[in-house]
């Protein structure tokens, strides 16, 4: 893993797709059960990045919306933040708590995306089952994170404030138009977000594209919309 991340510090690789491979492969390599990953916007905001299921990414937008949450709690803070029953401790995050909960997680660990003392975002690692994080894997998922934090500023653009912002908020504006890809492929190739998720990022891989490119191509109807739609279909058949 930690040479899939380092293989992004080249030039033209692509943030959402790389920080969707750190949500995959925290469940994967780790005691978690799904991962989601918040960075800030220009304004200091956070904005949903990645999530690894669809599920995760609606309680991510319902922490954002509701500005209640682990990750909120980490970024601003710059530090670990986590529960190890969210049961027993409602009142910290309450309506939160209560929405993770509904989606059948128990326990959640916030770590920051950070470089150096610049706070980038944060990542929240969740468990179905009670019990702090064994403290390997919480080093190791901060390893992760950090190295995602280096692939997303670029050795290039190390010290230079202004660019690292600009990456950050073209990544937003990258995750804007793939949730608006998502939909136009769902609806056009009728099947459900997460599904047009996988066709876009498996087309995407395929054809050695960016990720973000390949969304834009969905959202302007261009002809390789069919493609990616015929694909699905024989690998489903």
């Amino acid at each position: 893993m930690f040479v899939e991340l380092a293989d992004t510090l080249v030039a033209g690789f692509d943030v959402i797709e790389l920080l969707h491979s750190l949500c995959e492969r925290c469940v994967e390599l780790l005691e978690v059960d799904a991962a989601g990953v918040l960075l800030a916007d220009t304004r200091g905001a956070l904005t949903l990045a990645a999530a690894s299921t669809e599920q995760v990414r609606l309680l991510e937008l319902f922490q954002l919306q509701d500005e209640e949450g682990p990750c909120l709690d980490c970024f601003h803070s710059g530090v670990q933040v986590a529960s190890s029953d969210l049961g027993v401790e409602p009142q910290r995050w309450p309506r939160f708590s209560a929405a993770a909960r509904d989606c059948g997680f128990t326990a959640v660990t916030a770590l920051p995306l950070r470089l150096r003392d610049e706070r980038l975002g944060a990542m929240n690692l969740f468990r179905s089952d009670a019990g702090a994080l064994d403290e390997e894997m919480v080093r190791v998922a901060q390893a992760l994170a950090d190295v995602a934090a280096i692939g997303i500023v670029h050795e290039r653009a190390f010290g230079r404030s202004e660019l690292v912002v600009e990456q950050l908020q073209g990544a937003l504006n990258s995750r804007t138009v793939i949730e608006q890809a998502k939909g136009v492929l769902a609806e056009r190739g009728r099947i459900d977000v997460s599904d047009a998720f996988a066709v876009m990022r498996s087309y995407a891989r395929d054809n050695n594209r960016l990720l973000s490119e390949v969304a834009r191509a969905v959202v302007l109807q261009a002809p390789e919309v069919a493609d990616m739609l015929s694909t699905k279909t024989r690998s489903d058949s």
